[in-house]
């Protein structure tokens, strides 16, 4: 796994979060789109999912 390079993330206008990992769960877990969602949408819905659940990983956290 390649660590998080906060300049090259800040490179590309990108903030850092610090969640809890019970928040980090629920995101992980949990879609909010309606069902008539644009595909953006569910895209951007899975990217966020995705990172949630690539975070817990990342920190040893359960899911």
């Amino acid at each position: 796994m390649k660590e998080t390079d906060p300049s090259a993330e800040a490179g590309k206008g990108r903030v850092p979060l610090w969640l809890d990992p019970e928040d980090l769960r629920w995101l992980a877990d949990h879609c909010c789109c309606p069902a008539n969602a644009s595909d953006a949408d569910k895209d951007r819905c899975g990217r966020l999912r995705f990172r949630a659940s690539a975070a817990l990983h990342k920190h040893g956290q359960p899911r």
